[in-house]
């Protein structure tokens, strides 16, 4: 008996030692490796020469990860100096330059010649990125480049600011693709330029091609495990490739994309978006939009990779086995449009997901304009209904209701499209806005609530209407006489406006408003169209029952001056007729609902 209990004590404290010494395992495998790595000089061990120290851990779930910077190029950035340096704005005098210098690429030349090839950036990555490990053993990537008449310093700062800044191993080969330049700059001496760059060939085509068959065609070369697709205009900032890399070796049914930064097409100043990380949207004219992260997807690292439903289109990587089997790009598709919504319905309906990854940023320069010859309003509407027609579903139909044209456009032959589909088991699209995209009809519903006016809005004290003039961002409202009812008037007309659901006031009738919101800024300043951000802030205002347009963040109400017929902000005073306005329509049980704040 007595022997008994004493092998029951003798396990009993084995157990207890294993439960203290086994969860240690784990702290001790991390402690071991890192004290290993310390000791290996640069080279040895398979490690990238250049990294002088490398810090390997283990974690519980068995899989080494390291910390991917390289702090010595991070250091040499920091002592850099010069106009630009750091993506500080290019000091530029007045006379420096005209607008001579958009007129071929669209940006700034001038600047863009006059700043370093291999210029430093900020690191504004949220500060938990510098403390990311990243895999071991991340997959190698074909980077993949298609420009046209891209101007020679903007294209040489993008390909230096990928090899500066990304590990050599993981740069399976950087393919130029040229979608049939003719600029002697891109021809021998882009060629004898790039031959001090072991891993970049150039490949063009025989004639002119557009965004999508190009990088197809560069596709279609690339050896690369991953693909991952820059534009030609871009700046890789600290680190940005191996986040990327690091989420799809998780998941090799992943699309990726870093956070695209603005660099300012005038004086090149670097600079996160506003609003910063964001997930990809769409709006039912299918324009491209952000909405807020929702916090049901916030987790506690605001650092960390997160869900979007649609792709910006132009910076994102995916592995290459992935993006053949979902078909490429749909090759029905013309020039360019589209194609971000194709790709990003197919990859969540079709068994795959889509992050965009905080840690991994790269800049881009935004055009001013589009300085060569775009395709016509019916090649993008075609390419726009082809994706539709082939994804959407019953969800069509709100497109049509908004853009009628599209009805009866061609979308040429669906059929292999339909069939691809059919062979991956796509999902349906219902499937995709309630799983996927279940966020967007807050701000973007497919049938739009009623609004609380429109028409015409006439001022009480001159008779006088309010005109847009067809403006775009910063055109400032004037009056104007009040145009006649008659079949010139149509939803497009200037003096037709929607102060819709989102409290905001559009250029448009209910079904068809414009990008353009009312927008102000203060007291005295002048009421300016400015593109819609469905934000409320500048662009909020309340239709008072003195007929008053009152703007919530100046506290001021829409004044004008009959005699020069000026539109601005002023201190409100209710006897004033001057700030009286009369909308031609008005549905007063919205309304109230708007004045109550019931909507908001």
């Amino acid at each position: 008996m007595k022997r008994r209990q004493k092998r029951v004590l003798q396990m009993a404290f084995l157990f207890m030692v294993a439960l203290i010494f086994l969860p240690n395992v784990g702290l001790w495998s991390m402690y071991r490796d890192k004290s290993l790595m310390k000791s290996h000089e640069p080279g040895e061990q398979g490690f990238p020469l250049g990294l002088k120290e490398v810090h390997i851990y283990t974690w519980t779930d068995g899989l080494r990860r390291r910390d991917w910077h390289d702090n010595e190029s991070i250091r040499k950035d920091s002592q850099r100096v010069g106009k630009g340096e750091h993506g500080k704005p290019y000091p530029l005098a007045e006379d420096e330059c005209d607008d001579s210098v958009y007129k071929e690429n669209g940006f700034n030349i001038y600047v863009s010649n006059n700043i370093a090839l291999d210029r430093s950036l900020p690191d504004i990555r949220h500060p938990n990125c510098k403390q990311k490990l990243y895999l071991e053993n991340l997959p190698n990537t074909s980077i993949i480049i298609p420009f046209h008449n891209e101007g020679w310093s903007s294209l040489l700062r993008t390909i230096h600011s990928i090899t500066n800044r990304t590990p050599d191993h993981l740069i399976a080969e950087i393919i130029l693709v040229d979608d049939y330049s003719d600029k002697d700059h891109l021809k021998a001496h882009l060629e004898e330029y790039m031959s001090r760059f072991p891993k970049v060939r150039i490949v063009r085509t025989k004639k002119r091609e557009g965004l999508i068959r190009t990088r197809l065609l560069g596709a279609s070369v690339a050896r690369g495990e991953v693909l991952t697709f820059l534009d030609s205009h871009c700046e890789a900032n600290i680190n940005w490739l191996p986040p990327l890399l690091n989420q799809i070796a998780q998941n090799p049914k992943t699309i990726v994309s870093p956070m695209i930064d603005v660099i300012d097409h005038n004086h090149f100043g670097y600079e996160a978006q506003a609003g910063d990380a964001m997930r990809g949207a769409f709006d039912w004219e299918m324009y491209y939009k952000r909405i807020p992260i929702p916090p049901e997807l916030q987790g506690p690292d605001p650092s960390d990779p997160y869900e979007s439903p649609v792709m910006a289109g132009g910076l994102f990587a995916v592995t290459r086995l992935w993006f053949w089997e979902l078909g490429g790009y749909d090759t029905g598709l013309e020039i360019w449009g589209g194609e971000q919504f194709e790709i990003s319905f197919k990859v969540w309906m079709c068994g795959g997901s889509m992050y965009d990854v905080p840690c991994s940023r790269v800049g881009h320069i935004y055009r001013k304009y589009v300085p060569y010859k775009v395709p016509s309003g019916t090649s993008l509407a075609r390419n726009l209904k082809r994706v539709a027609e082939t994804w959407m579903d019953e969800y069509t139909e709100y497109i049509y209701q908004r853009r009628p044209e599209y009805r009866h456009l061609s979308t040429g032959d669906l059929t292999a499209q339909k069939e691809l589909r059919k062979h991956l088991k796509c999902k349906d699209f219902k499937w995709y806005m309630n799983t996927v995209a279940w966020d967007l009809p807050k701000y973007y519903p497919p049938v739009e609530p009623p609004p609380a006016a429109w028409g015409e809005i006439r001022n009480a004290a001159s008779g006088l209407c309010i005109d847009s003039k067809h403006g775009s961002t910063g055109t400032e409202l004037r009056l104007d006489t009040c145009l006649k009812e008659g079949a010139e008037r149509t939803w497009a007309h200037e003096q037709i406006f929607t102060f819709g659901w989102r409290e905001d006031i559009r250029p448009g009738d209910p079904l068809h408003t414009r990008k353009f919101c009312f927008d102000a800024i203060s007291q005295n300043s002048p009421i300016t169209l400015y593109d819609c951000h469905g934000m409320k802030g500048n662009q909020h205002w309340s239709y008072r029952k003195d007929k008053s347009l009152y703007h919530l963040v100046s506290n001021g109400c829409m004044d004008c001056s009959p005699g020069d017929k000026r539109i601005f902000m002023n201190k409100c005073d209710p006897e004033s007729e001057t700030q009286q306005w009369i909308f031609q329509k008005v549905n007063t049980t919205v309304l109230d609902k708007f004045n109550s704040g019931a909507s908001s």
